[in-house]
């Protein structure tokens, strides 16, 4: 199994109803052998029309926290929980994410990042819930920019929760804290 066979099952996938409504699959973009993994939520309306993770505004905000970090695309593996946009931006439900995670979790066992960072709700429950890291799971706004470290069969991986990107769009003063909270990936970018 490769990244690329993982890749040709999702550009097949009727798993779910968004196949049928979304413009274009977003499977993942960057290093499919990345030490930092970025798992967001689901496409937005820029992503569906080009197929690429992040290229929106949200990505704008994205690719300012990369340059902080002298940090790009090719460096690092970015995906999304759901690999289909949801009509009108809504939030993935618990159909489309049971659907669509199985892909997800391929391309992690693949590409066996040493960091995992989800950004928003549904990306960090779903990890941290997947590595077992806590029975109930608090919101975003209590794990943003906290460490977890679990070990696993391919060794340990730490996982970082962010804050979505697209958080910077709607309140401008979140980007602050956007850039404060990935400075904790400056020392694991090797």
């Amino acid at each position: 199994m490769t990244i690329e066979n993982v890749k040709k099952e999702v550009l097949q996938c009727t798993k779910c109803e968004l196949h049928k409504t979304k413009t274009k699959y977003v499977f993942g973009d960057g290093n499919s052998v990345a030490n930092i993994m970025f798992i967001g939520e689901a496409p937005g309306s820029n992503e569906d029309k080009q197929g690429i993770p992040f290229v929106g505004k949200a990505g704008g905000i994205f690719d300012e926290l990369l340059r902080s970090l002298d940090l790009n695309r090719e460096s690092i593996y970015i995906c999304n929980i759901l690999k289909c946009r949801p009509p009108n931006n809504r939030n993935p439900n618990t159909t489309e994410i049971e659907a669509c995670t199985p892909y997800l979790d391929k391309q992690i066992d693949l590409i066996q990042p040493k960091v995992i960072c989800p950004m928003g709700n549904f990306a960090t429950k779903f990890i941290l819930k997947k590595f077992n890291v806590m029975d109930k799971i608090p919101g975003i706004s209590l794990l943003h920019g906290k460490s977890y470290k679990v070990t696993n069969i391919f060794g340990t991986i730490e996982i970082i929760p962010l804050y979505h990107p697209a958080v910077g769009t709607y309140n401008p003063e979140m980007k602050n804290v956007l850039l404060k909270d990935i400075q904790i990936l400056k020392d694991k970018k090797d």
